[in-house]
């Protein structure tokens, strides 16, 4: 009993230091659309360089290949994709001008499996699913790369209904490119 008491604390405190808010930060963050995380909020400053411009539209493509790392957490990526969002909105940006693309690939593939494909490989249900719906309802896209799927032997029905399939994340990424969207790398 006592050996797995120690393997439960050793286990549980960094991911209770790390979902929780540092002190110096209290009351000092704001939630504008996303606030699954305390770390996916937005300090509030008095910045007034290059803010919000109604004359731009805002196009992102954020690149994900980080691995899942914790299979009972939502995948750190994500919680930049929604930080990132949650930045934009709080410079003035207007849902209305932002258009996010998420391309998935590599080791990342894993944390869009569907419930029944992730539990499967991780044993958990996957906590991944409901931010990607809530990120899908803001109108936030998802576009796996088929060709990694292939050479991992992933399904490609494995994969959450909420994500479209690319036929590669390096045309995706030109492809979007091409469109206007800003590349942004998200990985850790």
């Amino acid at each position: 009993m006592k050996k797995f008491s120690i393997a439960l604390v050793c286990f549980l405190f960094p991911v209770l230091l790390f979902a929780q808010m540092p002190d110096y930060l209290e009351g000092k963050m704001t939630y504008p659309i996303f606030d699954f995380h305390p770390m996916v909020g937005v300090v509030k400053t008095k910045a007034k360089a290059l803010n919000y411009d109604k004359d731009l539209e805002y196009k992102i493509a954020m690149d994900v290949t980080d691995k899942v790392s914790d299979s009972t957490q939502v995948m750190g990526t994500l919680r930049e994709v929604a930080r990132s969002y949650n930045l934009n909105i709080a410079n003035g940006v207007p849902k209305k001008k932002m258009k996010v693309a998420v391309v998935i690939h590599g080791s990342a593939i894993l944390g869009f499996l569907n419930d029944e494909g992730y539990q499967a490989k991780f044993g958990v249900p996957n906590p991944n699913i409901a931010v990607i719906k809530e990120m899908k309802k803001q109108g936030i896209e998802f576009y796996i790369c088929a060709q990694i799927l292939a050479f991992r032997q992933v399904p490609e029905e494995n994969v959450m209904k909420e994500v479209d399939l690319a036929i590669s994340a390096k045309t995706a990424l030109i492809t979007l490119d091409q469109m206007g969207y800003t590349y942004m790398n998200v990985n850790n």
